[in-house]
């Protein structure tokens, strides 16, 4: 994970841009309501699309807004993690949990493709276009968000599910506000 860079080979980035990811998530908002909670429940928790699919519902804590999810890049099973959620997102997920069969556990229950699928057409009427339009471009605009609003990188590794700190602090490395800021101390009146 050493060489992993937030750019390709070409030189363009591989996540979405703050402006980028609030268009999908007000994309988002505008779907019917199963699509929307998958939705937002990747930008807002950046799990990996793998892992969303696998969430089932007694792994939907409401009251404390959390989901835990099952960390599914580790070499063994049974690695979870809680990720706090907004309150209005607790609320989404409450809903869907209420219209699911009860003899269903996973919330949703699409192939992988469909998951994705699902993500792209936000993306697209989100007028989200390029390589990083896609749901590992919306998880590394999660990390990247965090670390811009001062979350502490520990905790942005845990919700992450990275096993080593050094590879979530390579978000550390996305040209932010904080940089920009900076930049134009230098720039003077620009």
């Amino acid at each position: 994970m050493a060489n992993w860079s937030l750019y390709d080979d070409a030189g363009h980035r591989k996540y979405l841009s703050i402006k980028e990811r609030t268009g999908f998530i007000h994309a988002a908002r505008k779907e019917p309501a199963e699509v929307a909670a998958f939705c937002l429940t990747v930008a807002y928790t950046g799990c990996r699309l793998s892992e969303a699919l696998n969430l089932t519902r007694d792994r939907v804590d409401l009251v404390e807004r959390v989901v835990v999810l099952e960390t599914l890049k580790k070499r063994r099973h049974g690695v979870y993690r809680a990720v706090p959620i907004p309150s209005a997102m607790s609320r989404r997920l409450g809903n869907l949990l209420r219209k699911l069969p009860p003899d269903q556990a996973l919330l949703w229950p699409w192939c992988r493709m469909t998951g994705y699928r699902r993500i792209k057409a936000v993306m697209e009427r989100g007028g989200i276009e390029g390589p990083y339009a896609s749901p590992k471009g919306l998880r590394h605009a999660f990390a990247i968000s965090a670390l811009e609003k001062g979350v502490p990188l520990n905790l942005v590794q845990k919700w992450l599910g990275h096993s080593d700190i050094a590879t979530t602090a390579i978000y550390g490395n996305a040209v932010g506000l904080e940089e920009r800021e900076i930049a134009s101390r230098m720039w003077g009146r620009d």
